[in-house]
């Protein structure tokens, strides 16, 4: 019996939805699928997105021979950039995903620094005993692909973001045929998108968007604002379509959507006739009935062109009443109360908002429950790896696979970090890598922990009080006064008054501290503050020897 044995490791997006990656090992070769990026929780203060954690990569540095990507969302590419910093391999996708990865590389100076592979959707690549099979899956960006991965344990097939779109608006419908040659050649294990797996019924087409435009177009009286997301190519086409229709002029903002823009309209998997594209200058002389403006910031994004809007402080523009806006994606789990609340402020100032709740503006690109049993059907699978969702969602999609007649002892439900081992046409799970939470605040990558998240959610919730002491360097006491002050702990008068009383304590404390003044003056402020407010905020003490 062969001691070798392929390693299947997700290294994220199982458990979560977001910063998918998944790793294949075998003997001195590895592969990686996508490296996407992550948003938010609401607890997460300041933090920008989430990434995968490389940890376990760096320890297998010289067998990563290259890495593919499904499709072009920030889900799925987000990371590049961190993971090309530091692993100098060969990236592989279809034409437009890797237009919108060179618009990042380029925007970072990184673009001269990675080997870029071009492959079409049923063209294939052998890397090291990997060979893989790009096939084509509708989602809601062009160009999006599933891969047929053949190991030397058996072929794993990876769905992608997916869904069985019968007319789509691009006319490419996802690849039957391949998928039933795969079950032909016999599936070792199906890893399914499991997004919608809650989700009853089919997934719409998206053409039902063109339709709802249709609507939005016709009864809008003013100028028409649509968010979504910077890479959703296709959405972007709809808008043009139904801006030409109703003889309108459309005007792009925000640097990523038109840098996005350019790119694709380069590759021609978008056409805007000449002409109806306008700059934002020329688009606010036009009378409002003749102009349309697409934009980020539809899951609320707070530096997002429509959340600055929302808020009134986007420099070039404001909504105001007789505006129409149009949020166009869907609201990722997690993002509800940012959204809302950008509505809400629309609705203030104005707008009259139209959103996926009121209106099908927004159609998924993850195939549901229906789907994914079609998926099941088509590819025979031997085991089932629910992939790319929460755990609720792994579960249900497990609970369809068991409907579809796969046992359930052949359906793994597996979470970040979790080590499939594939050996001799059996799969078992076997052992853990770190996984942690990787997040980034600006230029900050991984240096900001869990104790570092509660330490910003206190002072976010009882503010901070700064003390600072001037003590005499040959006897220890005090000079002078001490200096308090306070952020975000109470209304100025309250604090001030509170402060103020603080005075004598710290003196006494600072007097009497036998070597430990910083604690002791810590330990006072803290008491007197919570006896006369119930409250605990953060307490700083800095000291100058004079």
């Amino acid at each position: 019996m062969k001691e070798s044995n392929l390693k299947i490791i997700p290294l994220g997006g199982l458990g979560e939805v977001g910063r998918n990656m998944m790793l294949y090992e075998y003997e001195d070769t590895a592969i990686i699928v996508d490296c996407g990026s992550m948003f938010p929780e609401n607890d997460m203060l300041g933090i920008d997105y989430i990434i995968p954690d490389f940890q376990y990569l760096r320890s297998r540095k010289d067998k990563i021979r290259g890495i593919i990507f499904t499709h072009g969302h920030e889900d799925h590419i987000g990371a590049i950039h961190h993971f090309i910093s530091e692993f100098n391999v060969p990236v592989y996708g279809t034409p437009l995903t890797l237009g919108l990865i060179k618009v990042k590389l380029t925007r970072r100076g990184m673009i001269n620094n990675v080997s870029l592979n071009t492959i079409k959707a049923g063209e294939s690549i052998k890397i090291g005993p990997f060979k893989i099979d790009f096939f084509h899956v509708c989602h809601s960006i062009p160009d999006s692909v599933g891969l047929g991965i053949e190991t030397p344990e058996g072929l794993i097939v990876q769905s992608g973001d997916y869904k069985f779109d019968h007319t789509p608006v691009d006319n490419w419908p996802t690849d039957y045929a391949k998928l039933v040659e795969f079950s032909r050649r016999g599936v070792l294990a199906l890893i399914a998108d499991s997004t919608n797996a809650t989700r009853p019924g089919w997934t719409p087409s998206e053409r039902i968007i063109g339709e709802a435009f249709e609507q939005v177009f016709t009864q809008a009286k003013g100028r028409i604002i649509v968010a979504s997301f910077a890479s959703l190519i296709s959405r972007v086409q709809q808008v043009v379509n139904a801006t030409v229709a109703h003889h309108r002029k459309i005007a792009i903002v925000g640097t990523s959507m038109v840098e996005n823009v350019e790119m694709a309209q380069k590759l021609n998997y978008l056409n805007i006739p000449p002409g109806t594209m306008v700059s934002m200058n020329t688009a606010l002389e036009l009378p409002d009935s003749e102009v349309v403006i697409m934009c980020t910031g539809a899951q609320g994004e707070p530096t997002s062109i429509l959340g600055r809007l929302a808020r009134g402080t986007q420099r070039q523009f404001d909504v105001r009443k007789g505006d129409t806006v149009v949020l166009s994606s869907k609201i990722i789990p997690g993002n509800e109360e940012a959204v809302y609340s950008t509505i809400n402020d629309l609705f203030r100032r104005g707008a009259n908002v139209i959103y996926e709740e009121i209106a099908p503006v927004h159609v998924s690109g993850h195939g549901s429950q229906e789907d994914m049993k079609l998926l099941i059907h088509l590819t025979k699978p031997k085991y089932f790896i629910p992939g790319y969702g929460e755990m609720r969602m792994l579960k249900q999609a497990s609970l369809l696979a068991q409907q579809t007649g796969i046992p359930e002892k052949h359906i793994l439900i597996v979470e970040n970090g979790a080590v499939i081992n594939v050996r001799n046409g059996k799969i078992k799970l076997g052992g853990q890598v770190p996984t942690n939470t990787v997040f980034v605040d600006g230029s900050w990558v991984g240096d900001l922990g869990p104790d570092e998240m509660r330490d910003r959610a206190m002072l976010s919730q009882d503010g901070i009080v700064l003390v600072h002491i001037n003590v005499n360097k040959r006897n220890g006491e005090m000079v002078g006064h001490p200096e308090i002050i306070s952020r975000g702990f109470a209304a100025s008068q309250e604090a001030e008054e509170i402060l103020n009383r603080l005075e004598k304590p710290i003196i006494q404390a600072t007097n009497t501290s036998n070597g430990n003044l910083e604690r002791n003056v810590i330990r006072t402020v803290k008491s007197i503050i919570y006896k006369e407010t119930r409250r605990n905020p953060t307490v700083l003490v800095t000291m100058s020897k004079i």
